[in-house]
């Protein structure tokens, strides 16, 4: 009998039981059998059906997943030497299997033969989806390279995910090896009691004295926008700007990394035969060409750039005319906005903060589910890899009772060990087997400040920001894109299949509610006093809900545009570098510069350690479809009375999230607010309208 809890798909993932020492034995044994299976199908010389072919690759490559799913999970979020060993480790073997995989003729001849079959015109809308996704994707896994070329393209495959890994592990170590102690307390003028507190206990925890600061997000951004002493923003910016750089430690450093990724992208595309790797990532997605993404770009720049310019000069007199400062730096910009946000709306980020308790804003969250989809989310039990991790189950009412829909876990505080950012993840994937159906569980995880400190004698509960809030309820809109589904078949089942800039449309679209006062009243306790937000600071914060939305809307477009560059008319190691194509995309969309030594891109992980390489404009290109698609909710008040439409949340159910990759984003979109997407509704909620 295996032990091995890797090798156990019996239910839940077995985070009690799997250790390092687990990983290559198992994905060793997975891998073989994998194997074993592909050359046995192959060898048949029968015409592939659904059942014998399709079927069997399913299963056998849900177990692979299942396993280094496991195994990438803790790599993110228990980033512990042994563990980050056995993930590089293995890495190269999955890699490398996959890149053959991907590749292998006859495999390739099968999928085309039982597309081409009578079959084909007999199988559900899925399952020919499926096929044809997998036809295409072997084309872009090299599979009609020259047998002379597939070596090459396998090594670069290899490569190309071992550099991912390492960027992201020199940014975590970059992050973590910074630390800015202080210890005279008048440093510390303007920030809040529980940034203070939270660094004071960091330096005990290292048995200092004083108070100790990080450039984990729970640490750097109090900092930054609240504290007075400008050398203190200062020191802690360059820092956080010059992470994994030239400026640190040379084994940290991402920038040979991030040459040898965008020269190792470039190779691949033009083996496949595509003139640059921009255009070989648009393939399986929405949009058709770069020109096209990048006239997208170029023209929502043009209606955002009047406000964004607005925006910057209005800072900049207010810097000048409240606190004489003259150069305002970027290291002042978050600091002023705030007070300027204060002086203007009278009210603090800091203030709003105290009426959203964690138990509170989940209660919140878990009340918008509920009530948009006619589900039950209860607390439920499970293995985790963390004391603070907990599980939940959604439930459903059925004819006997209640019926499981789906599980997931909520990781929420930052960690040491724990790569930054916040994201949702799979663990298992709705799909049927034998016997009924398997239902789905993920992981949210956030990186969320801890609690702290004491009250009445016991522990005060972490406090969020409404930032958190709203990050909280995006990546519970990617959870429930993946929990949500209805589709039987694995590879278009939840996210799978769903073009990559439109997967973004669930989780912006749960952004919405935590704008809406039906929604916040349920969610909100000032953590001393108890009570719920007033209704005076509500209306400030909707007055200033599009403060600096035309610079926030032209960071994410310069991001977006340098991403999609980077991989489209770049040259690697030509003439022009890549911090002077960045200050060229600044030269045409930006209002704020930064300075010349911040290094931004050695920290871009989405590009260089995520899916978004030539991708990232999928932010925004999906933000229009999720604002639309709340504009439906917004139309369903009039007679409903409240955005939580239980009506209007079903048919987003069934057209949006119910359907997975089982037909093209598009069509689902048109099947749920019967037209074609519009970007007015975008326009409108940013404040920027009138400039249309």
């Amino acid at each position: 009998m295996n032990t091995n809890p890797l090798l156990d798909f019996s239910g839940l993932p077995r985070f009690d039981a799997a250790q390092p020492e687990h990983v290559a034995p198992a994905i060793g044994e997975l891998l073989a059998r994998y194997q074993a299976l592909i050359d046995d199908l192959t060898a048949r010389p029968d015409t592939p059906t659904w059942d014998a072919f399709a079927a069997p690759i399913t299963d056998m490559g849900e177990q692979v997943n299942r396993a280094w799913g496991i195994v990438g999970h803790l790599h993110g979020v228990n980033d512990v030497p042994a563990w980050r060993e056995a993930y590089n480790a293995t890495l190269p073997d999955i890699t490398r299997f996959y890149s053959a995989l991907g590749q292998n003729l006859a495999l390739y001849a099968k999928y085309k033969a039982l597309r081409d079959s009578a079959e084909y015109a007999t199988l559900s809308p899925a399952r020919q989806r499926i096929l044809d996704n997998e036809v295409r994707d072997f084309r872009l896994s090299g599979a009609e390279l020259a047998e002379e070329q597939k070596p090459r393209f396998k090594e670069i495959q290899e490569e190309l995910a071992a550099l991912s890994a390492k960027f992201s592990e020199n940014l975590l170590d970059a992050t973590n090896a910074f630390a800015e102690y202080v210890a005279d307390e008048a440093l510390l003028a303007g920030l809040p009691e529980d940034s203070i507190e939270a660094a004071r206990e960091a330096a005990q925890r290292d048995e200092r004295d004083g108070w100790k600061f990080t450039l984990h997000m729970p640490s750097y951004l109090p900092v930054m926008q609240y504290a007075d002493n400008r050398e203190l923003r200062a020191r802690m910016y360059r820092a956080y700007a010059t992470r994994a750089s030239e400026f640190g430690e040379k084994e940290r450093d991402n920038t040979p990394l991030i040459a040898r990724i965008l020269a190792l992208r470039v190779e691949e595309s033009k083996m496949l035969g595509f003139a640059s790797f921009a255009e070989l990532s648009l393939v399986p997605k929405m949009a058709d060409t770069p020109e096209q993404v990048m006239d997208f770009l170029r023209d929502l720049a043009k209606r955002a750039r009047p406000h964004a310019q607005r925006d910057l000069d209005e800072l900049r007199a207010f810097a000048r005319n409240e606190f004489g400062l003259d150069d305002l730096q970027p290291w002042d910009m978050a600091w002023v906005s705030e007070k300027l946000r204060v002086q203007r709306y009278d009210f603090s980020e800091q203030e709003v903060k105290q009426y959203f308790p964690e138990h509170k804003v989940l209660e919140g969250l878990f009340r918008v589910v509920e009530g948009l989809y006619g589900v039950t989310i209860r607390p439920d039990t499970a293995p985790v890899w963390h004391p603070d991790v907990r599980f939940f189950r959604i439930e459903r009412a059925g004819a006997q009772g209640p019926e499981l829909v789906g599980q997931f876990y909520l990781d929420l505080y930052a960690r040491e060990t724990k790569r930054g950012g916040a994201w949702m993840d799979e663990a298992i994937t709705r799909r049927a087997v034998s016997g009924g159906v398997q239902t789905p569980v993920a992981y949210l995880n956030c990186n969320f400040p801890s609690p702290i400190g004491e009250k009445d004698g016991k522990p005060r509960p972490a406090t969020f920001t409404h930032d958190d809030v709203i990050t909280l309820f995006h990546e519970t809109g990617h959870g429930l894109h993946h929990l949500l589904t209805r589709v039987e078949d694995l590879p278009v089942s939840g996210i799978h299949g769903v073009e990559w800039d439109a997967v973004e449309l669930p989780s912006q679209f749960m952004e919405n509610f935590c704008w809406e006062w039906d929604v916040l009243t349920g969610m909100t306790a000032h953590v001393d006093a108890g009570e719920p937000l007033p209704r005076a600071l509500y209306d400030k914060m909707i007055a200033a809900k599009n403060f600096q939305s035309g610079m926030q809307t032209l960071r994410q477009i310069e991001f977006s545009l340098f991403d999609l560059r980077l991989h489209h008319d770049f040259v690697p190691g030509g003439d022009r570098t890549l911090l002077q194509l960045l200050e060229e995309v600044r030269d045409e969309v930006s209002v704020v510069r930064p300075p010349e030594w911040n290094r931004f891109a050695n920290s871009f992980s989405h590009i260089f350690a995520g899916g978004y390489a030539a991708g990232y404009y999928s932010y925004k290109w999906a933000e229009v479809l999720s604002a639309d698609a709340f504009e439906a909710f917004e139309e369903a008040r009039g007679a409903a009375g409240t955005v939580l439409d239980t009506a209007t949340g079903r048919r987003f159910w069934d057209e949006i999230l119910a359907v997975g990759g089982s037909r093209p984003a598009l069509e689902s979109f048109k099947a749920f607010r019967g037209r074609e997407p519009r970007p007015d509704a975008l326009l409108r909620h940013s404040g920027m309208a009138e400039a249309a």
